[in-house]
């Protein structure tokens, strides 16, 4: 079912229109709107796969309509209806992103195949869009259980957004697999994803190493380099472990995250960047917050949307899955054949303390691969879990 939408102040042609497509194919759904401000409200709360709209028009033009139309739902074409003097603005129109015009009155067979094609076009770009956003398999969340299901179904949600998203959980649960599930199903998976481990950077070097330096800014700054935000403009910075960030990095980033700019170490000019932010930890920042350790006020522009991950005693019913997802990933890895587990030996698998969690899974899984014979057993894990 193809829904399309006819923005025309005239009555008249306005019926013709929608009478026309009406009785072209059952299955368009036209609906009507009688100038450009309706059209806008009906597309803001609805989808549609079409939109015809005059280009004169009281209280908003046919010109102001595809602008906005291009801000908030880009991948819906527009057909311009232009009348005798409009034809210099519907060529215009098409430099503004319109996919086509029709002047009045419409020729019939014109506006049949028009409509035709502006439909097909939207099935192949909604289709290339689905496929742009599909996540690499190297980045793949695998699991079913209520938790997981429940972040991509965040992740859905929050994607398409520039929100700022904090990612909390224990070490080995996967945070960095949501960073990148963000970023590759963000209108930003185009540009770079720029993975910073907070933890693993001298505090004396995190300031350097996130805003750049100017040459001479400190001993072995001998030439200027930019920093991992420049690096990251037009696309995602990951800052894994930002709970051991120092303060005096905090207020940077506060500031970056304020104003969208910022400053190389030992230069006070302002540098534009254009960064999405995503944060992750291992810490209760609450607590950190108490005890003076970081900062509220940069807690609360990362948190905008806080997700959760579950450590993997929480989610023992994925195990099955994330053995089945490690032996045929290990299996490639190694050019061997894949090794089946038995059912007590998943079953005892589900039932170990996984502390190092998903991390430690993997590793055991490798193990088994490589000592364990043909199918791996429940003894195997007995012998070889453990260890």
């Amino acid at each position: 079912m193809a829904k399309i939408l006819v923005i025309e102040d005239e009555a008249s042609i306005r019926r013709v229109l929608v009478k026309i497509l009406s009785e072209e194919n059952d299955t368009y759904q036209v609906d009507e709107a009688e100038d450009g401000l309706v059209g806008i409200e009906k597309i803001k709360k609805e989808d549609f796969d079409l939109v015809l709209c005059d280009i004169k028009m009281p209280k908003m033009d046919g010109v102001e309509v595809l602008e906005a139309v291009k801000k908030i739902k880009p991948e819906i074409p527009m057909v311009m209806i232009s009348g005798h003097g409009d034809l210099d603005t519907a060529v215009n129109t098409m430099r503004l992103g319109a996919f086509d015009y029709i002047s009045k009155p419409p020729d019939l067979n014109r506006l049949l195949n028009t409509v035709r094609i502006a439909l097909d076009t939207k099935v192949l770009v909604v289709e290339n869009k689905m496929l742009k956003k599909k996540v690499s398999k190297k980045y793949e969340m695998i699991g079913e259980s209520d938790a997981i299901s429940h972040i991509k179904d965040m992740i859905e949600k929050v994607a398409a957004t520039d929100a700022r998203v904090l990612i909390t959980g224990p070490n080995g649960t996967g945070k960095e697999l949501v960073a990148h599930w963000l970023h590759q199903k963000s209108d930003r998976s185009k540009g770079p994803l720029i993975e910073v481990n907070c933890a693993a950077i001298p505090s004396e070097l995190i300031e350097s190493e996130l805003f750049g330096h100017v040459k001479g800014a400190f001993t072995s700054a001998v030439k200027d380099r930019a920093g991992k935000f420049e690096a990251a403009n037009g696309g995602t910075i990951f800052l894994d472990e930002i709970g051991d960030m120092s303060l005096s990095a905090q207020a940077k980033v506060l500031r970056a995250l304020q104003e969208s700019r910022i400053q190389r170490v030992g230069n006070d000019k302002d540098i534009k960047v254009d960064v999405r932010v995503v944060a992750a930890t291992n810490k209760n920042l609450k607590t950190e917050i108490a005890e003076g350790r970081f900062r509220e006020d940069l807690y609360h522009r990362l948190a905008v949307i806080l997700i959760k991950v579950p450590a993997l005693n929480d989610r023992r019913d994925d195990i099955p899955l994330l053995i089945n997802h490690f032996s045929t990933k290990i299996s490639e890895e190694q050019g061997t054949a894949k090794k089946e587990f038995s059912s007590k030996a998943i079953k005892l698998l589900q039932e170990y303390d996984w502390t190092g969690n998903i991390r430690e899974l993997r590793n055991v899984i490798e193990r088994l691969i490589i000592l364990g014979e043909k199918e791996v057993s429940e003894n195997d894990v007995k012998l070889f879990a453990s260890k």
